[in-house]
């Protein structure tokens, strides 16, 4: 089956001045009815990148394919809902008030109000004032009118940006639920164990440039064994016969890069040799060892 990409980037840079590349030639591409989460440290060309694909920005090279369309045009936008950066609203206006304004503008009808204030279960709240809601609140009513056109493909940035735990919570679920009903999701998130609970796949842009891409287990490669026991020159003299070249000590014990499979046959070949075993478990790195390994030394840029 040959995949579907609702967004698919060649090239794309994006320039603002002489010594500011926002964007480096990115190559990026989204699988339909996937949640893929778009990570980056701050400065590393996120929002420019979704600025461009929405069209509010245009590239200075190269091209984007946004469901099916190019980016920015009235076909592509038509398929589009989004939120980039904190959502904007009329501040006296209800929220369903606010929702029927924007709906005047891209079609929707009364009935898709409420069903979008449903999914993001504000249909309680929506007479009230935007400028009383809660910072999770304003959140939701952005997804809701980035729902409203009933789209194909949904961007997403930082959409639990200020959130408190529950928020956070409530927020994941949103997303996994919108993303079940088959839409593919672009989500840009500085929360890894948020993205690790509801990404399909991963991309990791530093410097404007997609330095890694993958699934979670993908980007977290080869996993191991950690190992805790003494006396320690003894276990290491088992160790490097039985994974030669793969041990490696570290503040008191062992980390062994090999299959987690042969965790039995050591456990009894250093017991056998006479080592004391008081630790044994399977060990991988998370995707926060990932992400710093490979954002390792960049700083902070003035473009997100």
């Amino acid at each position: 089956m040959v995949d579907k990409f609702v967004i698919d980037t060649h090239g794309l840079t994006k320039r603002y001045a002489a010594d500011v590349l926002a964007v480096n030639n990115l190559d990026l591409r989204v699988r339909q009815g996937e949640v893929y989460g778009f990570l980056g440290p701050n400065g590393a060309g996120k929002t420019t990148t979704m600025r461009m694909l929405t069209g509010l920005i245009r590239p200075t090279a190269g091209q984007a394919t946004v469901a099916g369309f190019s980016a920015g045009t009235t076909q592509s936008l038509e398929r589009l809902g989004a939120m980039v950066e904190a959502p904007a609203f009329y501040p006296y206006l209800s929220g369903r008030d606010n929702l029927r304004v924007m709906a005047q503008y891209n079609g929707a009808t009364r009935a898709r109000i409420e069903v979008v204030l449903g999914q993001v279960e504000l249909a309680d709240r929506a007479h009230h004032r935007f400028k009383t809601y809660s910072t999770g609140m304003k959140q939701r009513l952005g997804v809701a009118a980035a729902l409203l056109k009933d789209p194909e493909l949904l961007i997403l940035d930082e959409p639990t940006s200020g959130l408190d735990p529950q928020g956070t919570v409530d927020m994941r679920a949103l997303i996994r639920g919108v993303a079940s009903k088959g839409r593919t999701v672009l989500l840009s998130s500085h929360l890894l164990n948020e993205v690790e609970q509801i990404c399909d796949r991963v991309g990791v842009i530093v410097r404007g440039h997609l330095v890694a891409e993958g699934t979670i287990d993908e980007l977290r490669g080869h996993r191991g064994l950690v190992i805790r026991a003494m006396p320690l020159d003894k276990a290491r003299s088992v160790l490097d016969l039985l994974a030669p070249g793969q041990v490696h000590p570290v503040n008191g014990h062992f980390s062994l890069t090999v299959d987690p499979a042969n965790a039995a046959m050591i456990n009894r070949r250093l017991v056998e040799s006479g080592v004391d075993v008081s630790e044994l478990r399977e060990a991988e790195r998370s995707l926060e060892d990932v992400f710093l390994n490979l954002t390792e030394g960049v700083a902070g840029g003035t473009k997100k």
